[in-house]
């Protein structure tokens, strides 16, 4: 016999005759003989999980005394467990259906997964990918690889057999198949290099020219593009900012939250964890100057026009950028700049983050500080925006 598991709580989950079994606590039987629960579930990574999840439920019972002496309810959770499982087992064979096994590690994965992640990678755009794949057959790896990369961008060919290299290695450790087909096959493929893919910060100079054209021309969303500017957060950060993150003088922000506009719904940071922003007085009085008298808490600081949430997809392509939205021609700000030369080349709202710590980094703030005002590690300042703040013509020794 061999314990796999143990649970906090003494209920155990051990593998007996390559099957797995719940253990209950001797104090259910109030020291008698050990009480085993049979599951009848074969031990792999799937029924692990199904498993843990009743002893879950068992342990929350006997804490709340809402144990069930006669163990009819956890037996009846594990027949509803091995109903699907025969499914999965007889629908996905070894060398199966590429888009069945895709299926189910997504379902492995959601739970390990903010739910935007899932949604927008998993659910929607890698499943779109595998979907229309010329064959499912596992074993055509090479025609799969070649697919990709005569339909889609070297990235995101590389991006979609990374994918599915994990999808396959995960299915091997189920004993779904018997080898990953896509081992080592995404690192083959060599990625072209842009000029574009470097941080491309504005200049204070043009930063200022934005600001400018802002006050002029869209005066309502003048403030929210200061505050993106002067702060370095993220665009959902800003959008999902309430005045319950902000003190009362409006001396410090909170960043607990972003907003996906894609998705429509609130989540927590990029890193999982809040952050506490200091407001020099520019931001200070920017705040002030905006702050209804007896602001609500759950109130956004920025809205779009009618006063509802801002949509960055929207503000990007109709104020910002300009273009063509539903056959109407908007007139962004950006596209109107370039035009009078006021910056030199477009980029899109992100940059303002990328400003921002830019800037501060020449103001000789730490790599440390500036990584913790936006959320960054000091790792990623480094690699990617250190350099930035690095003067073009040395200065003389």
């Amino acid at each position: 016999m061999n314990t796999v598991k143990r649970v906090k709580g003494n209920v155990g989950i051990e593998e007996y005759r390559g099957k797995f079994r719940l253990r209950l606590p001797r104090t259910i039987s109030e020291g008698s003989k050990q009480i085993y629960i049979t599951t009848g579930l074969d031990a792999n990574e799937v029924n692990r999980r199904r498993v843990a999840s009743i002893a879950n439920s068992i342990e929350e019972d006997i804490l709340t005394l809402n144990f069930d002496p006669t163990l009819t309810r956890y037996r009846e959770r594990l027949e509803e467990h091995k109903k699907p499982l025969l499914t999965i087992v007889k629908q996905v064979p070894p060398q199966s259906d590429v888009h069945e096994l895709w299926v189910l590690y997504c379902a492995y994965m959601k739970p390990q997964l903010a739910s935007t992640t899932y949604i927008r990678d998993y659910a929607r755009k890698y499943t779109n990918h595998i979907k229309v794949l010329p064959t499912r057959d596992i074993s055509q790896a090479i025609e799969i690889r070649d697919y990709l990369l005569s339909q889609l961008s070297p990235n995101a060919a590389k991006r979609v057999i990374t994918y599915l290299s994990a999808c396959c290695k995960w299915a091997v450790s189920s004993g779904l198949i018997k080898e990953n087909p896509f081992a080592g096959m995404s690192e083959d493929i060599k990625l072209p290099k842009h000029d574009s893919d470097a941080i491309d910060p504005f200049s204070k100079p043009e930063m200022d020219a934005i600001i400018q054209a802002f006050e002029d021309t869209r005066p309502h969303y003048a403030s929210f593009v200061k505050f993106l500017f002067w702060t370095g957060c993220r665009t959902g950060e800003a959008i999902a900012l309430q005045w319950g993150h902000i003190s009362a003088d409006c001396s410090q922000i909170t960043f607990t939250e972003s907003y996906d506009s894609q998705l429509k719904i609130r989540k927590g940071t990029k890193t999982g964890k809040a952050r506490r922003f200091p407001c020099n007085r520019q931001v200070r009085e920017l705040l002030l100057s905006i702050r209804p008298v007896e602001p609500k808490p759950d109130h956004s600081v920025f809205t779009s026009p009618n006063g509802g949430i801002i949509s960055n997809t929207r503000f990007s392509t109709t104020v910002w950028k300009g273009g063509i939205t539903s056959g109407k021609k908007y007139n962004g700000v950006l596209e109107g700049l370039l035009a009078e030369g006021k910056i030199e080349r477009y980029r899109c709202l992100y940059n303002t983050r990328h400003t921002f710590i830019t800037l501060m980094l020449e103001e000789g703030l730490t790599v440390s500080t500036v990584a913790k005002l936006v959320g960054n590690s000091p790792e990623i300042i480094l690699k990617h925006y250190a350099g930035n703040s690095t003067p073009i013509q040395l200065p003389e020794i």
